[in-house]
C-alpha cells in the first residue's frame, strides 16, 4: 500500500520556502533542479520520461477531473508526493491562477554532439534571446516545424526559467535544446556541412526567394539588437522578411515562426 502524501499547510514550511526560492536562477542552478507547473506541462514531462523528484498538488486548485490519475502516474514513476493547502500552493505557484500541480525535476545538459541529426538536418539557432516567453514560444515553433533541435547561443535567458517552461507548453521536454557559445556552434555547423541562413533587415534577399532546403540552420537574433556581427559575417546567406508598414521589425518569436514555416513549405514541396 502506497504511503499517503505528506500534507503541508504552513507557509513557513521549509519545502514551501525552497519552492519560492527556485523562482531565482541562481537557486535553481545551485540545486540543479527546476520546477514544472501546470497539468499539461507535468503530463508532457511524464510522457517524455522526465524524472520528477517531487510533485506538489492542491485539489482545491484543480481545473478538471484527470489530476488524480496524473498524480498516481507521477508516484509510480518515483516522484515524492506532497499535498499543499490552498494558501501554501498559492504561495509557491508561479502563475496568478494556478491549476494545483507543480513538480520539481533535475536540470539536464545536452552537448552539440548529442544532437541526432536527420539525413537533411534542420536546426534553429537563436542568439541571446532576452525574454523567457519568446524563448518558450520559439521552442514550440521549432517543435511544430519538425526541427532536429534548437541551439541557444550566448544564452541570456535560462532555458529552465518557469516562463520558458510555461510558454513552451512542455515542448522543452521533447525538442533537444543545446546551450553553447556562437564560435563552437558555427564550427559544429561547418563540420556537419550545414548551411547557415541568418535573418536581418539589412539585406536585399527576401526569405521566400532563398533556397531553404537541404542541410540548414536558421539563425535568429535577439529582440533588441538582432544578430551579432559574428553571425552576420559567418553565415552563408542573409535573408529578410519584407515589412510593408511603419514597423521595422517583428517580434522575434513571430519572425521565427514565419521563417521556419517557409523552410517547411520548401522542404515539403
Amino acid at each position: 500500500m502506497a504511503t499517503p502524501p505528506e500534507k503541508i499547510t504552513s507557509l513557513q514550511n521549509p519545502r514551501v520556502k525552497t519552492l519560492v526560492k527556485l523562482r531565482e536562477r541562481r537557486e535553481r542552478d545551485d540545486a540543479g533542479v527546476f520546477f514544472i507547473e501546470g497539468y499539461r506541462e507535468v503530463r508532457r514531462a511524464l510522457e517524455k520520461d522526465v524524472r520528477l523528484k517531487e510533485l506538489y498538488f492542491c485539489p482545491e486548485w484543480f481545473l478538471g477531473e484527470n489530476e488524480p490519475a496524473l498524480i498516481e502516474q507521477a508516484r509510480q514513476a518515483g516522484a515524492q508526493l506532497f499535498e499543499l493547502s490552498k494558501d501554501a500552493f498559492a504561495k509557491v505557484a508561479y502563475r496568478e491562477r494556478p491549476d494545483g500541480l507543480l513538480a520539481v525535476a533535475p536540470q539536464w545538459k545536452h552537448a552539440l554532439t548529442d544532437l541526432k541529426l536527420s539525413p537533411h538536418p534542420f536546426l534553429l539557432v537563436v542568439e541571446a534571446i532576452e525574454k523567457p516567453g519568446n524563448l518558450g514560444t520559439i521552442l514550440r515553433s521549432a517543435d511544430a516545424a519538425g526541427c532536429d533541435g534548437v541551439i541557444v547561443c550566448d544564452a541570456v535567458t535560462d532555458i529552465f526559467n518557469p516562463n520558458v517552461v510555461r510558454a513552451s507548453t512542455g515542448v522543452l521536454f521533447s525538442v533537444p535544446v543545446v546551450v553553447a557559445d556562437s564560435a563552437s556552434v558555427h564550427a559544429f555547423l561547418v563540420e556537419k556541412g550545414i548551411r547557415v541562413v541568418a535573418t536581418t533587415p539589412d539585406t536585399p534577399n527576401i526569405y521566400t526567394k532563398a533556397d531553404l532546403r537541404g542541410a540548414l540552420a536558421i539563425v535568429m537574433g535577439s529582440e533588441q539588437y538582432g544578430l551579432s556581427d559574428f553571425w552576420l559575417k559567418e553565415s552563408n546567406l542573409l535573408v529578410r522578411i519584407p515589412m510593408a508598414g511603419q514597423a521595422d521589425s517583428l517580434n522575434v518569436a513571430m519572425a521565427t515562426i514565419i521563417t521556419l514555416f517557409e523552410a517547411v513549405r520548401q522542404r515539403n514541396g
